[in-house]
Order: structure tokens, then C-alpha cells, then sequence
């Protein structure tokens, strides 16, 4: 694996004025953590002298981003940290965090079993057994698998979409391949409308970006590199656009691969793009959607803090607000704690919950019919933690239109 592209010398741009510590979410709950200029920039001057300075407390960081979204002098703060993780932490990943961050193995396995892999993790003994075991909080309400994939779906779907005017090639990622398929058929049935045909890239794996965090950085960059010439294959040679519908997917395939794993995707980047964006780009362009009569929905809106670090929530808003009979409501900028697998590690539980609560106050406030998101574990998170429904805005235009 190629050294991380995160500059030596970026950190010198801190100016020490310590907007990053008042927005990171998990030192306001986590005193083990000493917060993101400490283990940023700060941590780095130390650790280029003597990478025994490297602070084993920098595993709480959840890469959430807000210390990039505050930062006045643009410094990457957590690619920062993230970096450090990937040289220093020679410490091997447990059995657990291996099975929360291989998604693809994980949903292959229970796919053909979903109906009883549901079951099983829903029962309270299995679930003390897992925290007693694997340390994964026994209060944690698991995904739910799916026993068909959306590739098999798409590829029954392949000669009807080929036969659109245009195309653009979809990174589905795991949540919708293996966990909701309905989400990438709403996809589907948005972009049809619009006089799109959807494509799948050439065998994708996972993003890679709970391999990241979990200390399975080999991996991720091997998952990063046939990735990229997936999409190099379809931007590249076949001049397609490759949408998603995961806004922390979107982020690592963009930031993440040339950032902290090293592996280049100059040439692919501008093509990769979140769905919301490219139907809001095709709107604007004179396109047309045809909106049901009498739809009438009450929608929340909580911006990821994936979403907030690409700035492309605004494309998410303004499609939700051009339904007609909805009334909508943004709430304010807030974590939803849960990290990916973050949550999910008994450690982290107290903190994730902590965290969220300043959310789930506000959606409770709004009392929404549903609360709109376009990113999956935020919706595991809020579904678990209130009593409303999350949907992806691309589903809930696939619901509004004829």
C-alpha cells in the first residue's frame, strides 16, 4: 500500500484557534479523547519526531468531519488523525471489528439465510452473547438482512435500461445490495422517469470506508484499487456518470481512496456523484418530474455529517422542497452519533447515544411524518433511538411521483 497523501506540512495551518474542539461531538461525551486539534494537528508535530508519541485515545475519533467542516484554515483535521491510525497503530483489529467492517462477506454469508439471521440477532440471548463475546452492545438493534440482492434485481432489469436515451452507472453499496433493495429500485424508478436507464458497475466492492476505521486499512485500499477501475471502466471508457445513493460512499470513492489510502482516482472523481445531485442537475436542466395529486407528507431533514463535508445537502433540501404537499423542515446541524460501526462497539454505545440525543430532541420538536436522510446508519441510528421513520430523499421522490 502507497503512503497516505495527506501533507506533512498541511497541519502548520492550524492557527490553534480551537473551533474543531467546540464542534467534535465525542469530546463533549468522552473525556478518554482528547479532541481533534490534540490529535490532529497538534499530534502530528509530535508523532514526526517520534512515533511514539502516537496516542492510542485517537481510536474515538468517529471521522465524522465536523473538525473539517469548522475549520476556518481548511486543515483535514480527522484525515489527519485517520492518517496517523493507518502509520502508527500497529495493533492488529479484533474478531469483531473485522466482521462489523466486512460488509460484503458478511452480507453474502446472511443473505441466503436472512428470514433466520433476522430472527437470531433480534432474540435478547443472542444478543447478551454477542456483547458478552465480541463486546457489540447488546442494546443495539441490527440491520435487516435481505434474502435477494439488488444486483440480481438490476440484472433482470438490464435489456429494459439499456433501451433509455441516457445512462449512468450506480455504486449501490452494500446497505442496498444486501440490506434494502427497495432503495436502489426507487433509484431506478426516479431516473427512469426522467428518461435515465441505470447500469451496474463492473462486480464494485465496499466503499471500504468501515474498513478504515476499523484498522483494515490493506484491505480498504485493495477494495479502493478495483473500485477505481470499475469506475475508470465506466466514466472513463464508457463517458458515463456513476451516481449513489450513500452520501459516506460518495464521500470515501471521492476523499478517502487518494487522501488515506493512496490510491489515485484523478481521473474518475469528478464523475463519481451523489443521486440527489445528479437529479437535482437534470431539474435544472429542463427535465421533468411528475408529482402524484394530493401527496402530503411532513419531512424532517437531518444532513449527514458526510454529506455536510462534501457541502451537498443543498441538493437533498432543494428536491425535497420542490415536492409538492410537503412541509418541510431542516433541522439544525447535529451528529446522529452512531458512526457507521461506531455504535455498534460496546465501548462507544454511552457516547454514540449521548451524542445523538441533542438529535433526537430536535426530531421529536418537529414531529415529522418521517425524517429524510441520505445516509444509512444515520437511519439505523434515528429509527432505534424515536419513534420515526428515515427515509432516503431519493425513495421519498420515487413515492411522490406518478
Amino acid at each position: 500500500m502507497q503512503e497516505n497523501t495527506v501533507s506533512p506540512h498541511h497541519f502548520e495551518e492550524c492557527m490553534k484557534c480551537t473551533v474543531c474542539t467546540v464542534y467534535c461531538p465525542v469530546l463533549q461525551v468522552n473525556p478518554l479523547y482528547p479532541g481533534p486539534k490534540q490529535a490532529g494537528p497538534d499530534g502530528e508535530r509530535l508523532r514526526l519526531k517520534d512515533p511514539a508519541f502516537f496516542n492510542y485515545a485517537l481510536k474515538y475519533c468517529m471521522n465524522c468531519k465536523r473538525c473539517e467542516v469548522a475549520c476556518p484554515s481548511g486543515v483535514e483535521v480527522a484525515d489527519l488523525i485517520q492518517a496517523a491510525r493507518i502509520r502508527y497503530d500497529k495493533k492488529p483489529p479484533k474478531l469483531r471489528d473485522r466482521l462489523l467492517a466486512s460488509t460484503d462477506f458478511m452480507g453474502s454469508v446472511a443473505r441466503p439465510f436472512a428470514p433466520i439471521v433476522n430472527t437470531v440477532t433480534g432474540l435478547g440471548v443472542a444478543k447478551a452473547a454477542m456483547d458478552g463475546v465480541l463486546k457489540i452492545d447488546h442494546r443495539r438493534t441490527f440491520p435487516k438482512y435481505s434474502g435477494k440482492s439488488f444486483e440480481a434485481w438490476l440484472k433482470r432489469q438490464a435489456r429494459a435500461q439499456a433501451a433509455f436515451p441516457e445512462q449512468v452507472a450506480y455504486f449501490h453499496g452494500c446497505y442496498v445490495n444486501y440490506n434494502y433493495p427497495q432503495l436502489g429500485k426507487d433509484l431506478v424508478k426516479v431516473l427512469n422517469a426522467l428518461g435515465v436507464g441505470v447500469q451496474l458497475l463492473d462486480r464494485e466492492k465496499c466503499c471500504g470506508v468501515a474498513l478504515i476505521t476499523n484498522g483494515m486499512s490493506k484491505q480498504a485500499a485493495k477494495n479502493a484499487r478495483h473500485n477505481v477501475a470499475a469506475l475508470r471502466k465506466a466514466a472513463v471508457d464508457g463517458g458515463l456518470k456513476v451516481v449513489s445513493t450513500s452520501s459516506s460512499c460518495t464521500m470515501t470513492l471521492r476523499n478517502e481512496y487518494p487522501a488515506l489510502l493512496g490510491v489515485d482516482n484523478a481521473d474518475v472523481r469528478d464523475a463519481v456523484t451523489l443521486a440527489t445531485r445528479f437529479v437535482f442537475e437534470k431539474l435544472e436542466q429542463g427535465a421533468k418530474l411528475r408529482f402524484k395529486a394530493g401527496y402530503r407528507k411532513k419531512i424532517a431533514y437531518h444532513v449527514p455529517c458526510h454529506m455536510e463535508r462534501l457541502g451537498w445537502g443543498v441538493f437533498s433540501e432543494k428536491l425535497l422542497r420542490m415536492i409538492p404537499g410537503v412541509e418541510f423542515t431542516l433541522l439544525d446541524s447535529a451528529c446522529c452519533g452512531i458512526a457507521g460501526t461506531y455504535g455498534f462497539k460496546k465501548e462507544n454505545y454511552e457516547a454514540s447515544q449521548a451524542i445523538g440525543e441533542v438529535l433526537f430532541n430536535r426530531i421529536r420538536a418537529a414531529n415529522p411524518d418521517v425524517v429524510a436522510c441520505d445516509c444509512e446508519t444515520c437511519k439505523w441510528q434515528i429509527e432505534m433511538s424515536t419513534d420515526y421513520p428515515v427515509m432516503n430523499p431519493i425513495s421519498i421522490l420515487a413515492e411522490a411521483i406518478e
